[in-house]
């Protein structure tokens, strides 16, 4: 039960303030605070002040660039965050979404060397139930798309599997298997001695580095012969069949790439990983109708072509 004094304190504070002091302690700045809030760096300077004065402490110190919570902050910051998304997700019940009458932008980020293999699919899949929708995509960097992905400027996002933050959420898309592409005139089958030592084309958007499969290669003690490093499978497809070098690409969109090219498709001759590509998105979308009807209508465009395989 409440005392008086409890009640009291609740009482006097504007719990408009808890929404800037939970967004503060997830982002530890106040700037990156404001614009998730939409808000003003003065409005949100304002906010945390009403509150320093009404709780009696600092709540929040100054740190490098950021912030970081007082002790009495992280104490507070539990039960704080708890009841904001109780308190979204009972909102969210009563928010319906027609996909037949949604007129919205629909922003999604992957590869661009994936796009030519997964857009054309969903924008079809999604046109079916939702005519109104506006699909655009992007390709952004990791570091750069997380960001946005925060901010709301990116619905979903379709990356390789990798490590994030409590701030998004993922989930598996599809896995595609590596198989390999050489040139019309490569004669007999490819075993894993012929595979390092034949001269490869690889596809990375790194400056530098290993590329996927070269990692997976490492890993198993291996390394084969890299000639030369692009952007685009469509680049290196066509520099297989002018020069002779292989490619391992995901097998799906070697065979869409191959429909005009005449290469020849071979299974991988080393047991490497599937290409694993997962839907990451901001956890505040989690419960959103419109999203979650989105997210799962992806999913399973996902796993009809994987049963259609």
């Amino acid at each position: 039960m409440k005392t008086a004094h409890e009640s009291g304190l609740l009482g006097r504070l504007d719990l408009n303030l808890f929404r800037v002091f939970a967004m503060i302690y997830q982002q530890r700045n106040l700037t990156r605070a404001a614009q998730l809030l939409h808000l003003s760096q003065s409005a949100v300077s304002h906010a945390l002040a009403r509150l320093r004065e009404q709780l009696g402490d600092p709540l929040f110190i100054r740190e490098g660039r950021g912030v970081l919570p007082t002790p009495l902050a992280e104490q507070l910051a539990p039960g704080i965050l708890d009841a904001l998304d109780s308190l979204q997700d009972s909102l969210r019940t009563l928010q319906s979404f027609d996909p037949a009458q949604a007129r919205r932008r629909v922003r999604l980020n992957m590869p661009e060397q994936m796009e030519p293999l997964l857009l054309p699919q969903a924008i079809a899949c999604l046109a079916e139930q939702a005519p109104l929708l506006q699909v655009h995509s992007s390709s952004l960097h990791w570091a750069e798309l997380r960001r946005e992905l925060e901010l709301g400027r990116i619905d979903l996002a379709v990356e390789i599997a990798r490590p994030t933050d409590t701030e998004l959420r993922q989930c598996q898309l599809l896995q595609e298997p590596l198989c390999v592409m050489a040139p019309a005139g490569f004669a007999g089958e490819l075993d894993a001695a012929r595979y390092l030592q034949a001269e490869h084309v690889a596809v990375t958007s790194r400056r530098r580095g290993l590329c996927v499969e070269d990692l997976a290669l490492a890993q198993q003690g291996l390394q084969r012969q890299v000639r030369q490093r692009c952007q685009h499978y469509l680049s290196a497809a066509l520099l297989v069949r002018q020069r002779g070098w292989l490619l391992s690409l995901p097998r799906r969109y070697a065979e869409l790439l191959n429909a005009g090219l005449g290469n020849r498709l071979l299974d991988m001759p080393i047991a490497l990983p599937a290409v694993t590509l997962n839907l990451y998105w901001a956890r505040r979308l989690d419960n959103d109708p419109a999203h979650r009807w989105l997210r799962q209508t992806l999913l399973e465009l996902a796993q009809r072509q994987a049963v259609d395989e």
